[in-house]
């Protein structure tokens, strides 16, 4: 066991060097962590969660753990959280509200002392339930490999362990440690599975473990090759803009429905919305989905993916020199010459006798109209972004400047005709506009 340890913190760079906070509940996992990691004579530390569920005997458990750091001189810390309280704010499981107030306390110990990685001391066991969980959810084919030894910070050194493993390593080497008694019954959905399906799945095969170890290889081999064939098609089909992210539609065919939904899934989006996407492009533009970060519209030829903002707010700005910024854009200021020739549609001369002293840049709203530079009738804004051929997907990131109720530029497009320079023109006023 301890070799194997060894070889899994090799693996992955971990080093007597590593700063590690060691998530420790006082069970038999995380205390065979931890007699690991210090008979290795690692430096580390110690947090403890004490989620207040089951009275007294949560409070031994946090004795327990805060009376072996103290016997042992390891740095200890500890939590307690009202759970079933977030749980019902929250709307979340007991479960899942654990687990929401566990990782955020562990990182923000983390982030206050400089640890590189938390270890916490899910084992092969627990990489199957949880494969067991996502087949039972409908999760891909990355559900079925479990849990991965490391993402982001957080180190699962046990991983390549069974539980009967733990259980005989802990027997060998006299570790003492408290059983949760909530692991006795039915009721979380994980104990249903611990306790009746893999019984029941190691009558087909006893060396269940040692199976689903090996599955987990070839299905990471597998995805390997996914992986690569799926940059391929991005790197084809997708590309970066001021509008988000957009996929070209001669990409987007029944047969790269996998593609596209290993696109879109990092951006929020489900399967069965991928689903309904496809069929959508053979529609009119403008239809819009929806996922809890990012927008998708059907654009004409292209899909265009965009973070959802909040609405940009309003904001006051004098005529003078200066800097001003709405939220992702800056907006410079300067009474000068205007330049002979302007070099994009990101700068805008106007004359600063037909301007209010003061302006107001906001975001254009439906009903907004102006007299575009060159006419002499009212345009409506919205029919001018589309005489534009603006994506749909950066219209609502379009702004304007406001001048006693009037609009003088439609910022990065065109300016308000009654606004231009003129041989009369006494004062020129420069507006550069910038992404931040």
């Amino acid at each position: 066991m301890k070799q194997a340890f060894l070889n899994q913190l090799k693996q992955h760079g971990i080093t007597p060097a590593t700063r590690l906070l060691l998530a420790v509940s006082g069970g038999l996992d995380s205390m065979v962590m931890l007699h690991l990691f210090r008979t290795l004579k690692f430096e580390v530390a110690v947090a403890h969660v004490n989620f207040g569920l089951r009275g007294v005997e949560s409070d031994a458990d946090q004795q327990f753990v805060s009376d072996w750091c103290a016997q042992h001189q390891v740095p200890f810390f500890t939590a307690r959280f009202e759970t079933n309280n977030y749980a019902t704010t929250h709307g979340l499981s007991i479960q899942m509200a654990a687990r929401d107030l566990r990782y955020k306390w562990f990182n923000e110990l983390a982030a206050k002392n400089r640890f590189q990685f938390i270890a916490t001391a899910h084992h092969l066991n627990d990489s199957l339930e949880t494969a067991l969980l996502n087949l039972a959810r409908g999760m891909g084919l990355e559900g079925l490999t479990g849990i991965t030894p490391l993402s982001g910070n957080r180190f699962r050194p046990l991983l390549f362990a069974t539980r009967t493993e733990i259980e005989t390593y802990a027997a060998e080497n006299e570790i003492a440690w408290r059983e949760d008694s909530s692991n006795q019954t039915d009721v979380y959905q994980r104990n249903l599975i611990r306790h009746r399906i893999i019984p029941a799945l190691k009558k087909i095969n006893p060396a269940l473990e040692a199976g689903f170890a090996s599955m987990v290889l070839k299905l990471k081999h597998d995805l390997a090759i996914l992986d690569a064939e799926n940059e391929n098609w991005k790197s084809s089909y997708l590309e970066s803009s001021g509008a988000g992210v957009i996929i070209r539609k001669e990409g987007l065919q029944p047969a790269t429905l996998p593609h596209l939904w290993r696109a879109l899934r990092n951006y929020g989006f489900n399967w069965e919305q991928t689903g309904q996407i496809l069929p959508a492009i053979a529609g009119q533009p403008g239809k819009i989905f929806y996922s809890t970060t990012h927008s998708l519209t059907v654009d004409r030829g292209c899909l265009v993916i965009s973070e959802l903002t909040k609405p940009i707010a309003a904001i006051s700005i004098p005529v003078a020199n200066g800097k001003y910024q709405l939220s992702n854009l800056e907006l410079l200021i300067e009474k000068d010459q205007p330049p002979l020739f302007l070099p994009d549609r990101n700068v805008a001369v106007l004359d600063q006798n037909i301007l209010s002293p003061n302006l107001i840049w906001r975001s254009w709203q439906p009903g907004d109209s102006f007299i575009p530079l060159g006419m002499e009738h009212q345009k409506k804004i919205s029919d001018f972004l589309v005489d534009e051929k603006v994506p749909l997907g950066l219209k609502n990131k379009v702004t304007v400047l406001e001048s006693n109720g009037e609009i003088a530029w439609v910022v990065g497009f065109r300016i308000g005709n009654r606004f231009k320079i003129t041989h009369d023109t006494r004062q020129a006023v420069v507006f550069r506009v910038s992404q931040l």
